[in-house]
Parts: C-alpha cells; sequence; structure tokens
C-alpha cells in the first residue's frame, strides 16, 4: 500500500468531499442532504487515513474509527427524527 501516492489519496478525497457538498447544496430531499453529509464525512476519513500512513502511531486511523462512530450516530439520530415527520 505504499506505493500508491500521497496525492491520488487527496483528489479522491476532494472528488468525494465536492460531490457531497453538491448533493447537499441541490437536492432539497432529507435523506439526500444525509447523504452528502455522509459523503463528506468520508472524505474527510479518506484524509485522516492517508496522512496517518506516515505516522507511527497511527493517530489519524484512531480519529477516523471516531468520526465514523459519530457518523453512525448522527445518521441514526436525522433518520429517526425524519421518520417523525413523516
Amino acid at each position: 500500500m505504499n506505493d500508491i501516492p500521497l496525492s491520488y489519496f487527496l483528489i479522491v478525497s476532494a472528488l468525494l468531499f465536492s460531490l457531497g457538498l453538491g448533493i447537499m447544496l441541490l437536492k432539497r430531499n432529507m435523506i439526500f442532504v444525509l447523504m452528502g453529509i455522509e459523503l463528506m464525512l468520508n472524505a474527510a476519513n479518506l484524509n485522516l487515513i492517508a496522512f496517518s500512513r506516515q505516522d507511527d502511531q497511527m493517530q489519524g486511523m484512531v480519529f477516523s474509527v471516531f468520526v465514523l462512530v459519530i457518523g453512525v450516530c448522527e445518521m441514526t439520530i436525522a433518520l429517526a427524527i425524519i421518520l417523525q415527520v413523516y
């Protein structure tokens, strides 16, 4: 995995983030907005993991797992609220 340059990870992360931002700004459906937010969180996680490849203590990996858990909790609460509205 060390033979993949860091710039490739950053390009994919930027594409994911811009796609999530575009979905979040253009769609009016709340579920699509939540999907856009989740894409943006995954782009941030990809950045954390890409930069933690050069760290010996893997602090970026631990932080990305924490961000992933927070994103899942946020998605669960938001979907519960959406179901209550409908």
